[in-house]
């Protein structure tokens, strides 16, 4: 039996992405996005019902008897490219995949309620780590004293839409604490699509999950792993955004496209974007079926970053002056791109957690 991860996408996965991209296409337009953003409330709560909900996207990495999908992070990945491209303010990643997977390494009664909790879409969790933290990292413990937790975690993305904040705390375990029981203060964000935020726990009653080391270290690496996806949704709308503009914008009445300086960057761009898919369907094969998933996951990281961040940046230059404007949306992409370069590890973190997985210690 062959070993080698399968790349292609099946008929489901395929068929599944042109449901999501429907729906996206009708309800997170760039002008809903850009609008939605202008408000101070970038959450879209009905595009969030639509897919949690009337799509159970938000139960697919659950098992059907713990009242999931039953699905793989294959099909994690795919939602989550559509996502990527269509920038949707939607707390996904953080609620339908990390919040999910921290859950999914507890046992007990109350992880299981809160999971299925999760899977319907009708709640929102949040793991009150910090966005920047890698997998293998040690987030700033909460004290747990006298039946309650005190402290405050920065950089917790979407904490400000969670109904339930996932705590790792000082004496080893995750607890589950109601948001309306801590005080979250948003903070600036370059990306305004995905927010983040301050939570302080000041004396918050907490009920006890499992062990936090396991569930954290779970919950990110999936997040990073699967974060790669969202990356490659960022990176090929931009790539693609970007060449319908070069084909349609004249210049000395000839496309723009066809000069063969803009060729060769958009060529070799299209090759970066290909690994990059590459590399971000070998980390969630590798995710769904358990096999060498820490290194997938580090390769898919240390190169999607860039990458993305690179397609974004050539994007805004090549629309030329359009693409400066607050109205044209390859500023969502992009400012998404430079914080995903951040979230779960920055492509550097991975880089140095790789080398002893493959034996290329640094000199």
């Amino acid at each position: 039996m062959s070993t080698e991860p399968d790349l292609l996408y099946s008929e489901e996965e395929e068929a599944l992405r042109a449901a999501v991209r429907d729906l996206l296409t009708d309800q997170c337009t760039a002008a809903d996005v850009l609008a939605r953003i202008e408000t101070g409330a970038p959450h879209d709560t009905a595009l969030w019902k639509s897919l949690a909900e009337g799509m159970g996207l938000a139960g697919l990495l659950v098992p059907e008897a713990r009242g999931g999908q039953g699905a793989t992070h294959r099909e994690a990945a795919v939602v989550l490219e559509e996502l990527g491209r269509s920038v949707a303010p939607v707390p996904y990643l953080t609620s339908a995949v990390v919040a999910t997977e921290a859950l999914l390494a507890c046992a007990g009664d109350e992880a299981g309620d809160l999971l299925a909790r999760l899977a319907s879409g009708r709640t929102v969790g949040a793991l009150a780590v910090g966005l920047h933290t890698a997998p293998g990292g040690t987030p700033p413990p909460v004290r747990w004293q006298d039946g309650a937790l005190h402290g405050t975690v920065t950089g917790v993305a979407d904490a400000a839409v969670a109904d339930v904040l996932l705590v790792p705390a000082d004496d080893g375990a995750l607890y589950a604490v109601d948001a309306a029981d801590a005080t979250v203060t948003p903070a600036s964000s370059l990306d305004l699509t995905r927010p983040v935020a301050a939570v302080v726990l000041d004396g918050a009653p907490g009920r006890r999950l499992g062990d936090a080391r396991p569930a954290v270290r779970r919950a990110l690496r999936a997040g990073a792993g699967l974060l790669a996806s969202e990356q490659l949704g960022l990176a090929d709308w931009a790539l693609s955004e970007t060449v319908r503009h070069l084909k349609e914008r004249k210049q000395f009445n000839r496309p723009v496209g066809g000069f063969q300086a803009l060729k060769h960057r958009l060529a070799q761009l299209w090759l970066e974007v290909v690994h990059l898919r590459a590399a971000a369907r070998s980390a969630a094969d590798a995710l769904a079926t358990g096999t060498g998933t820490d290194v997938a996951v580090a390769v898919a990281q240390a190169y999607a970053a860039p990458v993305a961040v690179r397609a974004a940046e050539e994007a805004l230059q090549l629309h030329g002056g359009i693409g400066m404007t607050w109205e044209h949306p390859v500023h969502l992409c992009l400012k998404r791109a430079k914080a995903d370069a951040i979230a779960y590890g920055t492509a550097g973190a991975h880089r140095t957690a790789l080398a002893p997985l493959v034996d290329l210690q640094a000199p």
